[in-house]
């Protein structure tokens, strides 16, 4: 991913690319592509103390100036309520291969900034290589930091910080917090500024969502180092709230992450360019958890942590494709420890919580993601001995009943909630308003239902050696239910949910489903008609919209406070994820021909240019559902990139 001048002409500008680092465990970095925050999510090291959640902003960013003489040139840029800091303007060029690469140049000094993660630590780096001219110069550093939830905004009056500072080390401490901040450079000295802050640092993002869009940030002092003419050094800084870092060197940082990222290239199945820069970016959402001392998969960055639906619908692209069997397998294996009433959680517990189980699709989609698993790799051992039982206590639960009225009706479909409850993918609700009232049967959760059904007979008849069929004979059941309840005849789709005598008629992508799975519960000349409905009406070039343009309802941009973001959430809003269901409706239809695989390409191509726009190598949550369909929500979407990556993979 490279950019250049043309992409920051003006301060608006510079902030529409953003770029993210991760380090294993839940923490990142993250900024823009020059360098000025711009979310209250933004920051050289935003730490995470509980695997992978309690993330705390540590170190905001650095503040870069070089002195020629009489001149000072400030290389970092800002906004305030007021004022413009525009030290992008001697950035020349900006490269993000996985780890970002900054050059900027003033007079005849030229300077690079590369700054790396340590993976499984709290630790970022910041490499400077500075290339000299005919001056004596000095190069000033100065460290913007903090101690507050990524969620908050921190204000100098609800702040105190204690510094112990040395020539190459500075230690703060947030006072009333066990936790030291360590920040290490190995060239020039520290210089102590005695209770410097930076006021007013403003968030234009955080102000466009109606939040709290200004703070201010710790500055302890600056580390200050002169260079001779026509001298070439590097410089390292390195911040911590590690009590013994792995490293305190950034070649050493960098190094070892190319080392990495390099061992991950080599596991997956395909090797083209676009195949390893998706492969990269799976990688940032395979964390580890403390609290079930194993993997699980991050749902978005910079907000979002592990969440049950996301993990299972991300699970297959993340790792599969990309040659992470192992990962994949402790996944399931740890959701499987965790099914309770037929349930998965749809939010693991941090510290002594007890799990949530609020919702209906996770467990019916643990079942594809197991099946998945085993078209990929054939291991019916690991299936058998640790995730046959509970896919089997799932289906079970599902026919009797469980929590949340989730049960399975006379005619053999799964209706689930209530007028209170949000059960589905499509769950905004803010106060007490649902959005998207979706209680009873939806289309969605019963394609899932029947999928399930025809996986656990297959399982069933290859681990129990069983003639009975029993869920092989309620599949059909389904199946036939399924087309009697969702069938609308006038509009050639699928109703969107019933309830009672209601039938929902919202055009919505939640009927591909019912095409694209596994085990597909409509085929055929139907099947085709959903396809051709949803293409008609919900395809754009970044995914479906989640709502039809005809409807009344629909809200093409995403913006606003809470309550307006997230009344279009589901509403309009584009969303990647289905995109990729959509593509495996399209192949089971038609199947591998000349048609299908040039639909594909024409799919998938806009991905390919979307890796330099939003966040740099990555795919973004949501994006407006008008042109020119700006991506909005979290910069980084794990089931985003798992899909576009799994049919890019399956496609070919």
């Amino acid at each position: 991913m490279k950019y250049g001048l043309a992409d920051w002409t003006t301060f608006e500008r510079g902030i529409e690319k953003e770029w993210l680092l991760t380090n294993g465990i839940g923490g990142f970095a993250s900024s823009t592509i020059i360098c000025a925050n711009t979310r209250r999510y933004h920051g050289l090291l935003v730490a995470s103390l509980n695997p992978p959640v309690q993330r705390h902003l540590i170190l905001s960013k650095i503040d870069e100036s070089v002195e020629i003489g009489n001149n000072k040139y400030n290389l970092y840029s800002f906004k305030t309520p007021d004022f413009i800091m525009d030290g992008y303007k001697y950035l020349q060029r900006v490269e993000v291969n996985n780890i970002p690469h900054f050059f900027y140049n003033v007079e005849d000094v030229f300077i690079e900034k590369i700054i790396c993660m340590v993976y499984g630590e709290n630790t970022t780096g910041v490499l400077y290589r500075i290339v000299n001219g005919s001056s004596r110069i000095k190069i000033k550093l100065a460290p913007l930091v903090n101690f507050r939830n990524y969620h908050h905004n921190s204000n100098k009056s609800h702040m105190s910080f204690s510094t112990l500072a040395e020539s190459d080390f500075v230690l703060i401490k947030p006072d009333n917090y066990d936790i030291n901040i360590q920040i290490y450079c190995n060239a020039g000295k520290f210089i102590d500024t005695k209770d410097n802050w930076f006021i007013n640092m403003e968030y234009p993002i955080e102000k466009e969502r109606g939040l709290p869009c200004t703070e201010d940030h710790y500055v302890p002092g600056f580390f200050e180092l002169d260079i001779e003419p026509r001298e070439t050094r590097e410089i390292s800084i390195v911040a911590t709230t590690e009590i013994k870092p792995a490293y305190l060197y950034m070649q050493d940082i960098i190094c070892n992450e190319e080392k990495r990222i390099g061992r991950l290239h080599n596991i997956c199945r395909y090797k083209d360019e676009f195949a390893l820069k998706l492969a990269e970016a799976a990688d940032k959402f395979i964390v580890y958890r403390k609290s079930t001392n194993a993997k699980t998969i991050i749902a978005g960055y910079p907000w979002f942590t592990d969440w049950g639906r996301d993990a299972m619908i991300a699970l297959p692209g993340l790792t599969l494709p990309t040659g992470r069997i192992n990962d994949a397998k402790e996944i399931l294996y740890t959701f499987s420890k965790y099914e309770k009433d037929g349930l998965i959680p749809n939010m693991f517990p941090d510290e002594d919580h007890e799990p949530l189980y609020n919702t209906v699709d996770a467990s019916l989609w643990y079942l594809e993601a197991i099946n998945k698993y085993l078209s990929y790799t054939e291991d019916y051992e690991f299936v058998s001995e640790y995730l046959y039982n509970s896919a089997k206590s799932i289906v079970e639960h599902y026919i009797k009943g469980t929590l949340y009225n989730i049960k399975m009706d006379d005619d053999g479909l799964i209706t689930a909630g209530d007028k209170n409850t949000q059960l589905t993918w499509m769950d905004a609700k803010v106060g007490d308003v649902v959005i998207t009232p979706r209680c009873g049967k939806t289309v969605e959760v019963n394609a899932l239902w029947y999928n399930g059904l025809r996986i656990l007979d297959f399982l069933q008849n290859k681990f129990e050696k069983t003639t009975e069929g029993y869920y092989g004979q309620l599949a059909e059941k389904v199946k036939d239910s399924f087309i009697k309840t969702f069938w609308n005849e006038e509009d050639q789709c699928l109703y969107d949910y019933v309830s009672g005598n209601y039938k929902n008629t919202d055009i919505r992508p939640n009927q591909i489903f019912a095409v694209s799975l596994s085990y597909p519960v409509i085929q055929g000349d139907l099947a085709a008609k959903i396809i051709d409905k949803v293409l008609r009406e919900l395809y754009t070039p970044y995914g479906l919209r989640s709502l039809s343009v005809k409807s009344s309802n629909y809200k093409g941009i995403y913006t606003g406070d809470q309550y307006n973001r997230d009344s279009a959430y589901h509403q309009g809003t584009v969303w990647t994820w289905p995109l990729g269901h959509l593509i495996s409706a399209f192949r089971k239809v038609y199947g591998k021909n000349e048609t299908y695989m040039e639909l594909v390409h024409y799919l998938l191509k806009p991905f390919e240019e979307h890796l330099r726009d939003g966040c740099a190598g990555n795919i973004s949550e949501i994006f407006d559902g008008d042109h020119p369909h700006r991506p909005k929500g979290c910069i980084a979407q794990a089931w985003s990139v798992a899909e576009i990556l799994r049919v890019y993979y399956e496609g070919r």
